[in-house]
C-alpha cells in the first residue's frame, strides 16, 4: 500500500476513503489482497472506526469483499462489471466530450494543452504512474470544460472497476496509444469536431479490449474465473 497525503479540508472517514480507494485503483492494493483494518489505520494515521467505515462502503460499491470469521478481501475484477463501467463511461464521455467542443475556453485548452505536455514529458520518463495520474486529471478537465464536472465526481466509485484494468493495461502496453489519443482529443475541442471527438472517444475507450488479451495472460489471478 502507498502513502496518500490527507488534504486539510479532509475528515478522517474521507481520507481513509480516498486513501483505501487510491491503492486499489492503483492496484497497490491488489485484487485478492487481504486488507486489515489495524494495519490501514495505523499506517495512514486515523483510529479504526473510519477505516471499517470506508472498508464497508467499498463493500456496497463490491470493490471489497468481507467474509464473517475470515476477513476483507479487495474483489477480483469482474469482467461484466468493467463491461458496464466502460457502456457507462463510454456514454457519458461522448456526450461531454461534444460539449466540450462548444464550450471549452481558451484556458481550458491552455490547461489541456499543459496537462498533455506532460503526459509526453513522464512517457519519455517511463513513469507510469504520473501518466496515470494525468490521464484521470485530463478527463476531468474536459467534464469541467463542459460544465459538467458534478457528473464526473458522481460516476468516480463505479468507474474503479475500469480503472484497475486501464492500470494493468499501463504496466502491460506502451502508455504512447493512450498520449496520442489525448493529443488528438484535445485537437477536435479546439477545431470544435465533434465527429472526430466522438470517434477518438470510442477508439480510447475500446483498447482495453485489444489489450484484453494480454491482461488475462499475465495477471490471471487478478480477474474472477
Amino acid at each position: 500500500m502507498k502513502k496518500i497525503e490527507r488534504y486539510h479540508s479532509e475528515t478522517a472517514r474521507e481520507y481513509a476513503l480516498r486513501a483505501i480507494t487510491e491503492n486499489i485503483k492503483s492496484i497497490d492494493l491488489e485484487p485478492g489482497q487481504a486488507i486489515s483494518e489495524n494495519e490501514i489505520s495505523s499506517f495512514i494515521g486515523v483510529s479504526r472506526t473510519p477505516v471499517r467505515e470506508a472498508i464497508q462502503e467499498l463493500h456496497k460499491a463490491a470493490l471489497i469483499e468481507i467474509y464473517p470469521q475470515r476477513g476483507s478481501y479487495v474483489s477480483l475484477i469482474n469482467s461484466q462489471y468493467v463491461e458496464e463501467a466502460v457502456f457507462l463511461r463510454k456514454v457519458l464521455d461522448i456526450a461531454v466530450i461534444e460539449e466540450a467542443c462548444d464550450l471549452a475556453t481558451a484556458e481550458d485548452i491552455k490547461l489541456l494543452d499543459e496537462n498533455v505536455a506532460l503526459q509526453e514529458f513522464y512517457l519519455e520518463k517511463d513513469n507510469t504512474q504520473k501518466i496515470f495520474e494525468l490521464d484521470n486529471e485530463f478527463h476531468r478537465m474536459i467534464y469541467v470544460a463542459a460544465k459538467k464536472e458534478t457528473i464526473h465526481n458522481i460516476r468516480r466509485t463505479f468507474m474503479i472497476h475500469f480503472d484497475r484494468v486501464r492500470t494493468l493495461s499501463m504496466l502491460t502496453v506502451k502508455d504512447k496509444k493512450i498520449v496520442d489519443d489525448h493529443k488528438q482529443m484535445l485537437k477536435a475541442i479546439q477545431d470544435k469536431n465533434k465527429s472526430k471527438a466522438k470517434e477518438i472517444v470510442e477508439k480510447h475507450l475500446n483498447r482495453y479490449r485489444v489489450d484484453q488479451k494480454e491482461l488475462l495472460k499475465t495477471y490471471s489471478q487478478y480477474f474472477e474465473k
